[in-house]
């Protein structure tokens, strides 16, 4: 079994909305394998709590604008360290860069074949993790105010 269609549309517009909002190591897994309750884990990292809402808020936001579709479950919003939204065909992970060094999904599903993902959120593997957002989580121009 293989990650279906209306999954990879899922993470495509989960993966995209992640990056728009400076989310770094943006990865999916296909995890239908293993696991009989979903298809596909998407991991996205920030490097403060507010980011990891505005990411989690964003990707809310553009399933629900994009393709009519709620999570039926989202967690760790109070803490902003790692928030879970379950959508049943997928599952994100936005994760503060902190969490995911220490919980290293990435390891765990590491076996999983990786699902490919829109050319801005592969590009995020490479993106710094102190890349500069305003209040809102936005993507800004320049660099940050002890740089400048």
């Amino acid at each position: 079994m293989t990650v279906t269609d209306h999954s990879q549309e899922l993470l495509n517009v989960a993966a995209q909305a992640a990056a728009d909002k400076l989310a770094h190591d943006i990865i999916a897994f296909d995890v239908s394998e293993v696991l009989s309750i979903t298809d596909a884990f998407l991991i996205a990292s920030a490097a403060n709590d507010r980011q990891v809402r505005a990411i989690a808020e964003e990707i809310e936001d553009q399933l629900r604008e994009q393709l009519d579709i709620k999570p039926v479950r989202r967690e760790g919003e109070r803490e902003g360290r790692w928030i879970l939204l379950d959508y049943l065909d997928i599952v994100v992970h936005v994760q503060h860069s902190e969490e995911r060094s220490f919980y290293s999904l990435d390891r765990l599903w590491k076996d999983c074949p990786e699902v490919p993902l829109p050319a801005d959120a592969v590009a995020t593997r490479n993106r710094p993790e102190n890349a500069v957002t305003d209040a809102a989580g936005n993507a800004v121009s320049g660099l940050p105010e002890d740089e400048s």
